[in-house]
Parts: C-alpha cells; sequence; structure tokens
C-alpha cells in the first residue's frame, strides 16, 4: 500500500472510532523493508482527522535484528506482536520448509531480540489447531515464564487465535483442531496462569464464542476487523480476495460496544501507560499488585466517554451514559474519581485526550 492508502486507512478506522490499531505486513525483503514499515508508523501517528488520532501503533511483522527492534522502539511502537504458530519443532519445519521464516530457532527467540532492542511490551501467541494444543500451550506458558525469568517482563499480551476458514484453507484437514469446549478451557488456563497480562480474542471467533471467552478472562477484543489489504476503504470483490483469514464476528465496531455495555462489561480504548511510560517492568508491577485499577477505570471512563461523543448511534450513547453512572464510584482514589468528573463535562463541552 502506498502512504496515501494506508493514510485513507487510517481516516476510516478513526471515523469507526478507533484509537490503536495493529500494523501487520508480509515479510517481502522488496516490499516490506524496515524503512517501509517506519514510514507507514510515521504516516498513522500524523494523521489527525476531526477528532480521531491513532494513539497507539502495535506491529505484527516477521522475525527481524535487535538493530531493527531498535528502530521500531525508537518509533514509538506501542506492543511488538508475533505468533510462534506452533511451539512443536518438526511441525513448525514441516509448515515453513524454506524462506526466512523458516528458521525455527531465530523465530522463536525473536522476543528475545526485541527485548535487547528496547521493546518492553511484547505479544506472544500460537495458532491453536496446527499442531497438539497441549504441546502448544505449553510451550505458551514456557515462553512467558522465560522472558520474564531472563528481562523481568512477562509479555503483555497473549493472542489466542486458532485454525479458521481461509483461502485455500479448510480447518477440516488440520487434525488437531481445537473444538469450543477445549478452546474455552485453554484460554481459561492461560488466564489463571499469567494473570497479569492481557488476552486477546479476534474476529476470528463467532459472537457467541467470544462472549464466552470474555467470561473466561479475555480482556481485549477486535471489533469491525477486516483482514484484507485496504478493506476499510473499499470492500474487496470476491475473487479478488487477499483476506488472511475469514472473520467469524461481522459486526460492526458500536455493535461490539452496544454488546459489551449492555453485557456489563465496560469497554476502553485507553493508550495512557504507553504514553506516560508505563510499560515493561514499570506497567508489570502495577499489574501483579492490582495498583494498575487507580488508572485503568478512570482511563477507561473517559475514553469511552469521548468515544460516545464523537462515534456512537443514539441507543449505544445512552448504555454508555448507564454504565459510566454505574463505573464512576469504582475509581479507588477519591482524587482522581473527582477529577475523572470534571474531565468528563470537559470531554462534553468538546475537549479531547485526558488521561491519568
Amino acid at each position: 500500500m502506498t502512504q496515501e492508502q494506508i493514510r485513507q486507512e487510517v481516516i476510516a478506522l478513526q471515523d469507526m472510532g478507533h484509537k490503536r490499531l495493529l500494523l501487520e505486513a508480509g515479510e517481502h525483503p522488496r516490499h516490506n523493508p524496515i524503512e517501509y514499515i517506519l514510514e507507514c508508523i510515521e504516516t498513522i501517528y500524523s494523521i489527525k482527522h476531526k477528532n480521531g488520532a491513532i494513539r497507539r501503533v502495535n506491529i505484527n511483522i516477521a522475525a527481524t535484528t535487535v538493530e531493527n527492534y531498535k528502530k521500531l522502539h525508537e518509533a514509538g511502537i506501542g506492543t511488538y506482536q508475533l505468533f510462534q504458530e506452533t511451539y512443536h519443532k518438526e511441525h513448525y519445519k514441516e509448515l515453513h520448509p524454506k524462506g526466512p521464516k523458516s528458521d525455527y530457532d531465530y523465530h522463536t527467540e525473536a522476543m528475545d531480540r526485541a527485548m535487547e532492542g528496547g521493546i518492553d511490551d511484547v505479544g506472544l501467541g500460537v495458532l491453536f489447531g496446527l499442531s497438539l494444543c497441549h504441546y502448544d500451550f505449553v510451550g505458551l506458558l514456557m515462553h512467558a515464564e522465560h522472558l520474564e525469568a531472563l528481562f523481568g517482563v512477562g509479555p503483555h499480551t497473549i493472542s489466542v487465535p486458532r485454525i479458521c476458514p481461509a483461502d485455500d484453507v479448510d480447518p477440516a484437514t488440520f487434525t488437531n483442531a481445537v473444538p469450543d469446549d477445549l478452546f474455552l478451557k485453554i484460554v481459561a488456563l492461560i488466564r489463571l496462569a499469567v494473570p497479569y497480562t492481557g488476552m486477546i480474542i479476534s474476529t476470528r471467533e463467532s459472537p457467541r464464542v467470544r462472549g464466552k471467552c470474555l467470561e473466561m478472562g479475555v480482556s481485549q477484543i477486535s471489533g469491525g476487523s477486516r483482514t484484507s489489504v485496504g478493506g476499510y476503504v473499499i470492500e474487496e470483490e470476491k475473487e479478488e480476495n487477499s483476506a488472511q483469514f475469514e472473520t467469524s464476528d461481522r459486526r460492526t465496531l458500536d455493535e461490539v460496544v452496544k454488546w459489551l455495555l449492555d453485557g456489563g462489561y465496560l469497554p476502553s480504548w485507553c493508550t495512557a501507560c504507553y504514553r506516560a511510560g508505563r510499560t515493561g517492568d514499570r506497567f508489570m508491577t502495577l499489574a501483579k499488585t492490582g495498583e494498575i485499577a487507580t488508572y485503568c477505570q478512570a482511563n477507561a471512563i473517559m475514553t469511552l466517554k469521548e468515544y460516545a461523543q464523537d462515534y456512537a448511534r443514539p441507543q449505544t450513547r445512552e448504555s454508555a451514559a448507564k454504565v459510566i453512572e454505574a463505573e464512576l464510584p469504582k475509581i479507588p482514589h477519591e482524587k482522581i474519581r473527582k477529577a475523572s468528573v470534571i474531565r468528563l463535562k470537559k470531554i462534553e463541552e468538546g475537549e479531547r485526550d485526558f488521561r491519568f
């Protein structure tokens, strides 16, 4: 994509109400060099459309060098995300027989190099169903334990994708496909084993499964996602399908937000910790003790208020008002609670981007 195409995509995402996004790219050395990725990040952060602004750009690109990770860190990325796909070495090599991704060790040690390059928020994940899920579940937890033991910082996020339909991919051909009941057990066990991490579930899963995952401890979900190149501006023709995978939850972002609000959840677009320097070991200390709630509750309420004012349908705005009223008294720090009430009024008057 050109920088102008990226600009149009970002404006479309901002008009939906998004404040952070995940930039994903392939590993072609000529079409996706690190210089191109850095230019994309600069473009994304530069776009201010109406009340919209992307406040955090997370990155999912192929394993690279310490030097390149330093460049990404200096560019101001949020979380660096890279999925192992499978920790089973033999199966990994069968699935990646050649190309830069074929080096199992280089791929698996990418997070070590990212940490060495200054990126202290990293996101792990495997593609459940490629190999025996029990093996990959243990491998994922051992990877988290390794990072914490070596760098004092475990994964900022853990994603739990599983095999789903895509162009030329039929999940039925994978003998290790994970059924719903086992998948939910995996989600629950990861939450128990790594309680400090953010757990992500994508629109690969159906609304029903995503709802169950929220009950099991998932804390981050996507909404209104398109997985095709340039899919937010122009819907792609079916015969020209470039989608990475088919989405099962095709609701708009606002429909997802309304669903969360009506389910008693407090949706948050918060990016405060990243911009305040509460990352890596500083974030982990707050997360493990629960002190992060001092900031999270208030920041979530203020970002929800922004969304309700700028992007929500009337019925969503009404639900948001009820949730904000119910959640305000739960802000644990009195000074922050009182300041939040004042800032909510200022948001109604047109001011934006408050954070603690």
